[in-house]
């Protein structure tokens, strides 16, 4: 299963991850194919830091860890999704999750007028 995943040109996939109890999506990371191997043989996430350029075990410093119970690919084979359990808060920041500042109509129009 693993020799169809479709890497891109860096030898990355994207990899969300969600909580398989809640349905809350926690947060978006960067797979390479061993941050993929260890999740599937360690049941807890990892990811391949981009801007530290080396494999991440979530939770490392934080110790706040993602459980793995699911791991699926989509349909073209070049997403990843990850259903877990978090042991605390996913995000950086502390909040549960990454996806947590909301966009709205007013602030696209604020950014069209800052263009202008």
């Amino acid at each position: 299963m693993i020799d169809n995943i479709k890497f891109n040109e860096k030898g990355l996939i994207p990899a969300i991850a969600q909580d398989a109890d809640t349905g809350e999506v926690l947060m978006l990371g960067y797979m390479n194919e061993e941050a993929l191997r260890r999740t599937l043989s360690s049941g807890e996430a990892w990811f391949y830091s981009r801007s530290r350029k080396k494999l991440w075990h979530k939770g490392e410093t934080s110790g706040n860890r993602i459980k793995v119970r699911s791991v699926l690919k989509d349909c073209d084979s070049d997403t990843i999704l990850i259903l877990g359990q978090p042991t605390g808060p996913v995000c950086h920041t502390g909040n549960k999750t990454c996806f947590f500042q909301k966009l709205t109509k007013q602030d696209i129009e604020a950014s069209h007028q800052e263009e202008a």
